[in-house]
């Protein structure tokens, strides 16, 4: 896997336009054999960002797990976050796929590396929207560009379908999802409280007009 990450930061530049449409990125990646030869090899990965489908619920749901193990380990109560994680199983992304929120999945070369669900804001006293209620990626996956990839492609399709202006939350301890909101134009606007297992955790919420 690290070497599909390198392949990715390094060598490709994958843009998407629309929800649907998919990127072939051509990457050389050496392989290290034994005795140190160097072997050139090029591959080509697909990189698609398209609507979740119900057959994707099992790969949905592994995603989660793996992702919510990876950010909010050491933030949100281990029994507390453990209970989350297996409410949403596989039926529970089956399900979701059908629902009222937007279920994106980023698929990687076959793989679903990450997703996003967005629709409405839910929060009233806000002039915004759209909501981005959840982006995740696979940590192995993470760092490379694609969280980039899947926001920009979530956003835009919030505005096509003529939200104005757009709200995302997110727990103030998530440094990383923090600092990512503000790099791509996030402004921190307002701040709640989440209960997690009697522990009180501050969120932000950053918003985009």
């Amino acid at each position: 896997m690290t070497i599909v990450k390198k392949a990715l930061k390094f060598r490709c530049r994958p843009h998407i336009k629309s929800v649907g449409n998919r990127s072939r990125c051509g990457c050389r990646i050496w392989l290290i054999a034994s005795g140190r030869t160097r072997v050139s090899v090029m591959k080509t990965l697909s990189i698609d960002v398209r609507r979740a489908e119900p057959h994707d619920a099992r790969a949905i749901s592994e995603a989660h797990r793996l992702s919510w193990q990876h950010t909010y380990a050491g933030i949100i109560p281990h029994r507390a976050l453990t209970q989350m994680i297996e409410r949403r199983g596989e039926n529970w992304w089956r399900k979701a796929t059908r629902g009222p929120a937007t279920l994106l999945v980023l698929d990687v070369a076959g793989t679903v590396a990450g997703y996003a669900t967005l629709g409405l804001n839910r929060a009233r006293a806000l002039p915004q929207e759209g909501e981005i209620y959840e982006l995740y990626l696979r940590p192995e996956y993470q760092g490379i560009g694609l969280g980039k990839l899947l926001f920009g492609e979530a956003r835009r399709l919030l505005k096509s379908l003529g939200c104005n202006g757009m709200v995302v939350w997110c727990l103030e301890e998530n440094e990383t999802a923090a600092d990512f909101y503000r790099d791509h134009g996030g402004i921190d606007f307002c701040e709640g409280m989440e209960n997690f297992d009697h522990k009180q955790i501050k969120k932000i919420g950053f918003i985009w007009n």
